[in-house]
């Protein structure tokens, strides 16, 4: 028998403030254990919270972005549970009353467009971190950095219907997120993670089967393997006439099968109450318009843009708006040099093979866009080919000096296009392989190719290949 998927994300956000939602220590990551705490994160007696202005900023803004209500009178809630990283006993969150309701995400999946609910944005602060030595069995220890660091909690509505529909959820949610610059979606450093709560039902039934909710997936790749293999656990359970249980389900990504953690709680397991330490929030009008104003072009309306207004293919525009510092560079260099596709050929093929290889983000390129437009200016007027430019390139990047004329100039990389030298060239060559002449004369004109070979390695590379065919086929037309 066969069953329909239903598949509900909660992506959480850690926002990029520099300092915690309640307190005013840093939220900078790779600190000693530890260093970033203080009475209110740690969860001392008689230590209060006090709200950072800048959190509720980017909850609006996120919720904005992602077509939500704003509600302009919400509370945070106590939400109870004991762990050993949650040092109060409890959880500041928001339950009854979130900043963000009712909103939606356009997504494409196998060019089918699909529109999937958000139900709700909340803010809350995390919890900390427990570490494990592999060395020391039996024995944890708690790093409370993490803990009082700001989130956003977005939670869908249960419309996915796969693992391709939530990858493709979970990567637009993070896009967004980067172009708003409220998270800067490192999956690796967890950041920016998601929980799946996975549930079948068979076909046609009114009422959604029993779910599952997976934690600990740290990439879309393993997002899309946990959600296939939950899909087949629970069928498997199904056709065997058995119950799904619900529960909370650990993603192990060495042995790629989930592990029971812990029976799934409900929302009333943890008792939600209004935290009496904080007062409630009043979002007035004028500070939701003024977050309004401030939004960023988002990466669907940017992609756009840039097939319509460039003319480039939207593969090309798929690549560029993937990252908003990407795009922002390419279009640095087009108002300096108007040749659109020909910038995107190199960023795409050339810089991000040397960005991939060091692992940096563009914004630490060593070329500008200045230098790359000046680079791509002196291949179009002539003054080197299209071989030189690669090797202007790399010295561009890999030293101080991002000026492509000076290099030029300095190493004699100049194109050759003195007609005089080029035929002495042309016909040493042509003499050197008159069999191949007779060949190319007989109709064999692929023999022009290797022509244009043999003078481009005599001449280092820096013979004008377009006047090199021309005298050649002069030469033995």
């Amino acid at each position: 028998m066969d069953y329909e998927i239903v598949i509900g994300l909660e992506v959480h956000c850690q926002l990029l403030t520099e300092t915690k939602i309640f307190c005013g220590c840093s939220t900078n990551f790779g600190n000693p254990p530890n260093e970033n705490t203080c009475p209110v994160c740690t969860g001392m007696p008689g230590a209060l919270p006090v709200l950072n202005r800048k959190v509720v900023d980017f909850a609006v803004r996120a919720g904005l972005a992602t077509n939500c209500d704003i509600t302009q009178s919400s509370i945070f809630a106590r939400k109870n549970y004991f762990y050993p990283d949650l040092p109060k006993g409890y959880q500041i969150s928001q339950f009854e009353l979130p900043v963000c309701v009712g909103g939606y995400l356009d997504i494409e999946v196998e060019g089918e467009q699909k529109r999937i609910g958000i139900t709700r944005i909340h803010m809350e602060e995390d919890a900390g971190k427990l570490v494990h030595p592999e060395h020391e069995y039996g024995v944890s220890f708690v790093d409370y950095n993490r803990a009082c660091v700001p989130l956003i909690e977005i939670v869908s509505e249960p419309d996915m219907r796969g693992a391709a529909e939530a990858v493709a959820y979970l990567k637009a949610m993070r896009n967004i997120m980067v172009y708003l610059e409220v998270c800067d979606g490192n999956m690796e450093e967890g950041s920016f993670r998601c929980d799946a709560n996975i549930s079948l039902r068979r076909w046609g039934a009114p009422e959604f089967g029993t779910r599952a909710e997976l934690k600990n997936m740290n990439s879309f790749r393993n997002v899309q393997r946990a959600i296939e293999y939950e899909v087949e656990r629970q069928r498997d359970i199904l056709d065997g006439g058995g119950s799904v249980v619900q529960e909370t389900r650990l993603w192990n990504v060495d042995r790629g099968i989930s592990i029971s953690m812990r029976g799934k709680e409900d929302a009333h397991d943890y008792r939600y109450f209004p935290d009496p330490d904080l007062l409630p929030i009043v979002i007035e009008d004028a500070w939701i318009d003024e977050v309004r104003e401030n939004l960023p072009e988002l990466p669907v309306a940017r992609h756009q843009r840039f097939v319509a207004d460039y003319g480039i293919p939207v593969v090309d525009a798929d690549v560029l708006t993937a990252d908003h510092n990407v795009a922002d560079y390419f279009e640095a260099v087009v108002k300096l040099y108007a040749q659109p596709k020909a910038i995107a050929n190199w960023i795409m093929v050339e810089l991000m093979k040397f960005l991939n290889d060091d692992k940096i983000s563009i914004t630490k390129c060593p070329v500008t866009p200045q230098g790359l437009a000046e680079l791509l200016g002196l291949i179009e007027d002539g003054t080197i080919s299209g071989k030189i430019g690669k090797q202007v390139f790399a010295q561009m990047y890999s030293s101080a000096d991002n000026d492509p004329r000076q290099i030029v100039e300095n190493q004699g990389l100049a194109q050759m296009s003195d007609t005089g030298e080029l035929i002495s060239m042309v016909d040493e060559v042509l003499a050197a392989s008159p069999d191949k002449v007779k060949e190319y004369q007989g109709g064999k004109t692929k023999m022009l190719g290797f022509f244009v070979g043999q003078i481009m390695k005599k001449s280092k590379g820096q013979a004008n290949p377009q006047m090199v065919n021309e005298l050649i086929k002069e030469r033995i037309g």
